[in-house]
C-alpha cells in the first residue's frame, strides 16, 4: 500500500492507495523562499517598475491601501512594514493619514474582530482599518462605464484619497487568468454590479487560467484600475508554501508584466497524459476555508482528469459552502444539465456562477467532495460526499474499472498543469 498526505485545512489528511501501481505527484518543482522577506520587499520598493516612484507623491496628504480578506494567504506582515515604514519617511505620512482597506468583493465584509487574522497587532494599533461592503451603496462612487460596458462603482473613502496603493499576490486565477496588479482594488473595492458585470465573462472561452492579455475579464479589470487613478501596486509571488520569492512594486500593469512569468517559472506543470483519478487538495488554509474558494482546485485538477474519471477533493472548508445565494441557487435543481439550461437563461449572479463552474466540469467527471461541509448540504451542489479521503479512494477501487492511472495534486489552487496530449 502506497501511503500520501496532503494539506487540509490548518493540517494534513493521510491516505492509502492500494496495490503497488504508480501514482503521479503533480507539483512544480520546487522554489526556495527568500531568506529574507521584508528586504525583498524593501528592494520592490527601492526599484519600482513602469517609470514610477513612491517619491512621485510628495505633496500627497491622504493615503488608502486595498488588502485582501482572509480568504487569501498574503503575507501582509511582511508586506505592509516597508511600504508604511516608506510612506512615512519618503513622504511624510503619519499612520492616521493612512487608511487599510480590507477589499472583500462580494465576500461577507470582514468584521473588526478578524482584522487581527490577517494584520499584525502593530499595525492594527497605529492604522484604520475598514472593510469594503460591495453592497453599501452610500458609500459607492460611480464612474461611468468600461468599454466593456462594466458600470464602474468603487469605494467612495478610496477615491477621496489623494494616493491610492493596493497591495497584493500574484497568483494563478481559474478565470481571472491572474490575480494581482489591479485586481484588489478594482474588484476588491467594487460595488456589485461591477464585480457581476465583469464576472459575466466568465462564459468567454480566454477566461480562464493562465491568459492575462487576451483575457476580456482580466483587461476590463485594467482599465478599471487605470479609471479609478489606481497609482502604485506591491505584489508579492509566493511559492506553494505560500512564502515570498520574490516583490515586485510600481505601476499595475507593469507589475503584472515581471511577475507573471515568475508565478508561471513556479506554478505550471506539464503532464503527459490525463488521469482516471486526480486526488486534490487546494493547499490547505486558506484556500480551502470554504468550497466557494476550494473549487480553484477543482478546477485545475479536472484539466487532468480524462472523460468519465475522477476528482476527489480534500478541502477542510470550516465556513461550508461560502456564498449563501450560491447555495440557495442550488435548490430544487436536478442536474448538472439543469444548471448550465438555468444559468444560460436568467443570466450571470454572482454566487451562481458557481454552480454555472461546477457544472462544466461536473457533467463531464465525477467530483466527490471529502470535507467538514455535512452531506446533505454536498448533495445540494450535486457533488458525491464522503466521510474521509480514504474511504472515497476505496470506493473508487471498488468499482469498475478500478484507476489505472492516478495523480495526486496536493496544491491545487496554486499548481497549473497543463496537459500536453
Amino acid at each position: 500500500m502506497q501511503k500520501f498526505e496532503i494539506p487540509y485545512g490548518y493540517d494534513h489528511v493521510s491516505f492509502q492507495l492500494p496495490g503497488e501501481g504508480p501514482a503521479d505527484w503533480i507539483m512544480p518543482p520546487e522554489t526556495a523562499e527568500a531568506p529574507d522577506p521584508q528586504k525583498v520587499v524593501g528592494y520592490a520598493l527601492d526599484h519600482p517598475v513602469g517609470g514610477i516612484h513612491l517619491a512621485d507623491f510628495a505633496g500627497a496628504h491622504s493615503a488608502v491601501i486595498a488588502i485582501n480578506d482572509k480568504t487569501r494567504p498574503v503575507p501582509l506582515q511582511h508586506l505592509l512594514p516597508p511600504l508604511l515604514e516608506r510612506l512615512q519617511d519618503q513622504l511624510g505620512l503619519e499612520p492616521e493619514a493612512i487608511v487599510l482597506i480590507v477589499g472583500s468583493g462580494t465576500h461577507v465584509p470582514m468584521r473588526p474582530k478578524e482584522y487581527a487574522s490577517i494584520l499584525p497587532k502593530s499595525i492594527l494599533k497605529r492604522y484604520p482599518v475598514i472593510s469594503h461592503d460591495s453592497d453599501d451603496t452610500a458609500n459607492l462612487v460611480d464612474l461611468g462605464k468600461t468599454e466593456q460596458g462594466t458600470p464602474i462603482q468603487i469605494n467612495r473613502r478610496f477615491m477621496e484619497a489623494d494616493l491610492k496603493i493596493a497591495v497584493s499576490v500574484i497568483e494563478p486565477h481559474h478565470f481571472m487568468g491572474f490575480s494581482g496588479g489591479a485586481k484588489s482594488a478594482a474588484i476588491g473595492l467594487a460595488g456589485r454590479s461591477t464585480i457581476t458585470w465583469n464576472h459575466s465573462m466568465i462564459t468567454h472561452p480566454n477566461a480562464k487560467t493562465g491568459h492575462f492579455i487576451d483575457n476580456p475579464m482580466r483587461q476590463d479589470v485594467e482599465e478599471i484600475g487605470r479609471r479609478i487613478s489606481l497609482q502604485f501596486v506591491l505584489n508579492a509571488v509566493l511559492n506553494l508554501d505560500k512564502r515570498i520569492v520574490k516583490a515586485f512594486a510600481g505601476s499595475p500593469q507593469a507589475v503584472m508584466e515581471a511577475g507573471i512569468p515568475v508565478v508561471r517559472q513556479i506554478c505550471q506543470v506539464a503532464v503527459p497524459a490525463s488521469y482516471d483519478l486526480v486526488i486534490a487538495s487546494p493547499g490547505g488554509h486558506p484556500k480551502d476555508i470554504n468550497f466557494y474558494q476550494s473549487e480553484k482546485a477543482l478546477t485545475h485538477a479536472a484539466l487532468i482528469a480524462r472523460d468519465g474519471g475522477t476528482v476527489i477533493l480534500a478541502a477542510a472548508c470550516p465556513e461550508g459552502i461560502g456564498s449563501q445565494a450560491y447555495e440557495e441557487w442550488m435548490e430544487g435543481v436536478q442536474t448538472f444539465e439543469e444548471v448550465l439550461e438555468r444559468f444560460t437563461r436568467e443570466g450571470f449572479q454572482v454566487g451562481p456562477h458557481k454552480g454555472y463552474q461546477v457544472a462544466r466540469i461536473a457533467k463531464r467527471v465525477r467530483v466527490i467532495l471529502a470535507s467538514g461541509i455535512p452531506a446533505d448540504t454536498v448533495l445540494k451542489l450535486l457533488l458525491t460526499p464522503t466521510e474521509s479521503v480514504q474511504a472515497a479512494i476505496d470506493r473508487v477501487f471498488q468499482t469498475s474499472p478500478i484507476p489505472e492511472r492516478v495523480a495526486i495534486l496536493p496544491y491545487g489552487t496554486s499548481t497549473v498543469p497543463l496537459l500536453q496530449e
